[in-house]
């Protein structure tokens, strides 16, 4: 695997900016949960970093859970948007306000078939909390409550957001190089 300074085209959006809109989401989502219950759900394995800082930033008591998805595609990064459960919810969210937390929505496919599934669960409530939106790549609608950051229509990674599964541990949000990238 390559090191991220060799295929880094630029720094999209850097960590003190990264954190600052954590704390801001995290404000704003302490104020609407304010004297509810409330699940934050992680989508594996991508929002991790996100769904961590988001939490330590939301000052309202709060459970946690996860669940991983896989979606079946026309290419390796393309989704149709249909998805089969690889790891779900290990409790019962009926009749509780549910936070989906999510890395990057981007043709919308994937994270529109999720709030499908949950919303058979029968939750209070349930609305998404992303990252990152690419609006430009939108195929299916997908109500984004509370937004991290919309982007361009760029291939990119770090802060959870993976490059073959390497440099989700990166503290930015950076757009490979094409060019210089080179697939495993």
């Amino acid at each position: 695997m390559q090191s991220y300074e060799e295929i880094l085209a630029e720094v999209l959006i850097d960590s003190d900016s990264l954190q600052k809109r954590v704390a801001e989401l995290g404000a704003q989502v302490s104020a609407d949960y304010d004297g509810r219950d409330l699940v934050l759900i992680c989508i594996l394995r991508g929002a991790v970093p996100f769904m961590v800082d988001l939490s330590r930033r939301i000052t309202v008591p709060h459970m946690m859970d996860f669940m991983a998805v896989s979606s079946y595609g026309i290419g390796k990064y393309e989704s149709t948007g249909s998805v089969r459960v690889t790891f779900d919810l290990q409790m019962d969210i009926r009749n509780r306000n549910v936070l989906l937390v999510e890395d990057i929505v981007d043709s919308g496919h994937t994270i529109a078939s999720v709030l499908e599934m949950l919303g058979t669960r029968q939750p209070q409530s349930l609305k998404v909390c992303a990252l990152l939106d690419k609006p430009e790549r939108r195929e299916a609608h997908v109500p984004i409550d509370y937004l991290g950051f919309s982007i361009p229509n760029k291939y990119v990674f770090g802060y959870g957001l993976d490059l073959d599964e390497y440099h989700r541990n990166l503290t930015f949000v950076g757009v490979v190089d094409l060019e210089k990238y080179k697939a495993d």
